[in-house]
């Protein structure tokens, strides 16, 4: 059997529904990463810097949130495994925050930088899933 990649799309990111930390992303939020970009963003297992997995290879915002497409490079992994079965399928991201607006419902996050996007088994927001994996 040919060995292929292991490719996924999802949502890093859903604008406008607070987290379970009562933090909302905003519309635009990942704007000034998108235009600024250098160099791929990371694929990390569970924001653990030394757990590089994959690379997203595409990612924009859309109408929902952050639209992601990734790669995990080692098949073989854990990650590789667990995201094929689908046991695993959410999403999250490491970020700086460039802007915020603080309220009593909690943070307003206008403008990130973001430096990584994970694949976790409990992310802070709920609709921020893996939806494909072929």
């Amino acid at each position: 059997m040919p060995i292929r990649p292991i490719r996924f799309a999802g949502y890093a990111s859903v604008f406008d529904v607070p987290d379970a930390d009562r933090d909302t992303v905003r519309r635009g939020a990942f704007a000034h990463t998108l235009n600024a970009r250098k160099c791929p963003i990371p694929l990390l297992w569970q924001h653990r810097p030394n757990e590089k997995v994959g690379v997203i290879e595409w990612l924009s915002e859309d109408n929902r949130g952050l639209r992601v497409i990734g790669r995990i490079d080692r098949l073989s992994s854990r990650a590789a495994k667990l995201v094929a079965q689908g046991t695993i399928d959410g999403l999250s991201f490491g970020y700086r925050a460039r802007d915020v607006r603080k309220s009593e419902l909690g943070r307003e996050l206008l403008s990130l930088d973001l430096f990584e996007i994970s694949l976790v088994t409990h992310p802070l927001q709920f609709s921020a899933r893996v939806h494909l994996v072929t």
